[in-house]
Formats: structure tokens, C-alpha cells, sequence
């Protein structure tokens, strides 16, 4: 038989068992349905032919573009395409940055400003700072860190116990939360410094948990699970807001510190500790070699990188108003290392872009209530295979040798 003959006798196959397997999936995730309140089961077999649908037409396509050719070709000018954008916008780069920080500045005055736009782009700077001090420790310094929301928590912690038993300001708490927080990260640098890859996550995995749990016993302290309620707001030299104004003030005092640490990050980049940094994550047999401590550039990465959340953790005490050990689990943990690792590791620009996109698309399905995780799940899996390198994977080397020379 032709092997052209042949194709489309393939291509039903590879859609048909996907379809099969695909029903299997969808028809208890999918199919049945648990009421609420006093009800019986009741069972959706549209939502099941959708879903058999959708795959057994999904893996056809892909069969077709792989015999004829069309992935390749799809994938052949991505890399010089995005060389290609990068080299149409570099001119521009400057004004690019400058406009959209002119943007941002100007978003609480625009038509658009609601509070629910201001809300979200809160939210959004937190999880820049937070995807920042942890591209220092994994994208930087190449330490896989599954515990970062320990720092976290520590400098949410700070704020909260200092300015409600001890009536200290929010702008004399924050270094104060950014040191409690390096501390810790210099706590869990020192037991994890003979360790790699993945013992080195496990290790981790477990100091995120120990704090979590630590905060929920030391009930003295922390009031462990029913956390601590009414933390103060910051002024502004004795000035107190409420309402908008105080959704605004929260705003800009989150951008000032989302601005002071991507300058902060790409200023120390271009340091002698930050190529340290590099220079451990290539390799640390020959960073040794080179004469360089790679205990002392370990204990550096986390305590910079705790420092950061440290930070990030007292502005969210403050603009909650509330914290417990349930904002601190390890799921925080994945959506920061999600937001590094989705933007590209090491870009401080891809930080950005990614943690837009891990906010503002689970807002965006907000409406598809139960679909809500499958969608979000399913952009996540199509953002990754089109771009496994992450979303602006392009990073300006820290030294240029030869720069200037002919």
C-alpha cells in the first residue's frame, strides 16, 4: 500500500486512541458532578463529547502538521524570529521602559483605574519582587530553592508581630523584615552547603515546611492558626488613608519597591559577586578553581534573595491586614519558582511578563468556575511547549570581553 494511502489510516488511529484515553479522563474529572447541598449525583454526558471531541481533533491536527512538515517549518524561523524582534525593539528599549513606567504611574489616574485594575496590579508587583529574589538563587546562582515562601513568611511575620505588639511603623519594620529574613536565609544556606540538584530542593521543600509549621505551634507568638488580624496600614508622615486612597497609596508604595529591586537585581548582576553568582551555577568545580568560596556565594545568593521577600512579605502584612500560616504553603513556593522559570531564567524581564501572566490568567477564567484549573493548567502547558526556554529566555551577558576593540 502507499505509504501516502497510509497516513490517514494513521491519523484516525493516533485520534481515536487519544479520544479513548481522553474519555477515560473526562468522565469522572468531567462527567459527574457532586451537588452542593442535598441533591444526587447527576451526570453531564456534553461536557465528556466535548472534551472526546476537542482531543480526538487536537491529535489529528498534530498528526497531520508532524507527516506534513508543518511543526518544522513553524519551528524553524522561531529562534531567528525572535532575534529578529529583538533587534527591531533594541533601538527602543530605553523608551519601551520608560513608557511603561510613565504607564504605571499613571494607571490610578486613567479611565481604566478601578479598584479591581489597582488590586491586580498590586498583586502583580508582589510576585515581581518575589520572582526577582528568587531568580538570584535559582537563576543566578543555579540553587534550586523549593522553600523561598519561608523568607516569605518570615518578613510577613516581622511586620506583623512588631506593629501590632509593639506599635512600630511600617517604614521601621521593613529593614528590620528584610534582616529577619536574610538571617533565616543564612540559616538554611549553612546545612544545605555540600548539597545539589535535587537534594538540594528536597532540603528545602522541607525548611518552607518546618517555618510553616513553626508559625503554627508557637502559638505565644504568632497565634498560630488563627493568625494575626489588624496590622496597621502604613502612613505617610502621620498621614493615614482609607477607601481608594489607600488601595492608591498601597499601589505606589509596592511599585516604588518592585522598581527598587529590578534596578537592585541588574545592578548586582554586573558586580563581582553577581558573576560569582553566574560562575557557581556554571560550574562549581572550576569557580573553585578560580578561587572563589563557593560557601560564602551559597550564603550570599540566599540571603539576598530571603532579603527580597523579606521585603515583599512586610507590604503584604500591611496591605492584607491580616496573615496566617495558610498564605504560606508550598503551593506559593511553585507559583514564585513558576514565575522564574516561565520567564526565562535569569531575565529579569521575562519576570515581569510571567508574573502578568500566572495573575492575570486565572483571572481572566475567573467566569469558567469549573473550568477554571483546566484552563489555567492547559495556557500553562501550551506556553511551555511553544517556549520551553521560557517567555524572554535572551539575557545581556554580565562582562562583554573585547567590547570597543577591533
Amino acid at each position: 500500500m502507499d505509504a501516502i494511502a497510509v497516513r490517514p489510516l494513521l491519523w484516525i488511529k493516533e485520534a481515536a486512541l487519544a479520544a479513548a484515553v481522553a474519555f477515560v479522563l473526562a468522565l469522572p474529572l468531567a462527567g459527574f458532578r457532586l451537588p452542593d447541598g442535598v441533591g444526587s449525583l447527576t451526570f453531564r454526558p456534553q461536557w465528556v463529547i466535548v472534551a472526546v471531541i476537542a482531543v480526538a481533533l487536537g491529535r489529528l491536527a498534530l498528526a497531520m502538521a508532524r507527516d506534513f512538515g508543518v511543526a518544522r517549518w513553524i519551528a524553524a524561523p522561531a529562534a531567528s524570529g525572535m532575534e529578529a524582534v529583538r533587534s527591531a525593539f533594541s533601538p527602543y528599549r530605553t523608551w519601551l521602559i520608560v513608557g511603561s513606567i510613565v504607564f504605571m504611574v499613571a494607571l490610578p489616574m486613567l479611565p481604566f483605574g478601578t479598584r479591581r485594575v489597582l488590586d491586580l496590579a498590586t498583586l502583580v508587583l508582589i510576585y515581581v519582587m518575589l520572582g526577582a529574589g528568587l531568580n538570584v538563587v535559582v537563576g543566578l546562582a543555579g540553587l534550586l530553592d523549593l522553600g523561598y515562601v519561608a523568607f516569605y513568611a518570615v518578613g510577613a511575620y516581622t511586620y506583623g508581630i512588631l506593629a501590632t505588639q509593639f506599635g512600630l511603623s511600617f517604614w521601621v519594620c521593613l529593614p528590620l523584615a528584610g534582616l529577619f529574613a536574610a538571617l533565616a536565609g543564612i540559616a538554611l544556606g549553612f546545612p544545605v552547603l555540600r548539597l545539589r540538584g535535587d537534594y538540594l530542593a528536597i532540603v528545602t521543600l522541607g525548611f518552607g515546611e518546618m517555618v510553616r509549621i513553626v508559625l503554627i505551634n508557637w502559638h505565644s507568638l504568632t497565634n498560630g492558626s488563627n493568625g494575626i488580624a489588624r496590622i496597621p496600614t502604613p502612613g505617610f508622615f502621620g498621614m493615614q488613608f482609607s477607601g481608594v486612597s489607600r488601595l492608591t497609596f498601597l499601589y505606589f508604595i509596592i511599585f516604588g519597591m518592585a522598581m527598587f529591586t529590578m534596578m537592585f537585581a541588574a545592578r548586582i548582576r554586573v558586580t563581582a559577586l553577581g558573576r560569582a553568582w553566574e560562575a557557581l551555577r556554571e560550574d562549581e568545580i572550576a569557580c573553585r578553581s578560580l578561587g572563589l568560596n563557593p560557601t560564602t556565594i551559597k550564603l550570599s545568593a540566599f540571603a539576598v534573595g530571603a532579603t527580597l521577600a523579606g521585603f515583599a512579605g512586610a507590604f503584604f502584612a500591611a496591605r492584607q491586614g491580616f496573615i496566617s500560616p495558610a498564605s504560606f504553603t508550598f503551593m506559593e513556593s511553585a507559583i514564585i519558582l513558576a514565575i522564574v522559570v516561565l520567564g526565562g531564567m535569569g531575565s529579569q524581564t521575562g519576570i515581569v511578563f510571567a508574573a502578568a501572566v500566572l495573575v492575570l490568567l486565572p483571572e481572566l477564567f475567573r467566569d469558567f468556575t469549573e473550568l477554571r484549573l483546566l484552563l489555567f493548567g492547559a495556557a500553562m502547558v501550551l506556553i511551555m511547549v511553544s517556549r520551553p526556554q521560557g517567555l524572554v529566555a535572551h539575557r545581556e551577558p554580565s562582562l562583554r570581553l573585547g567590547k570597543g576593540k577591533p
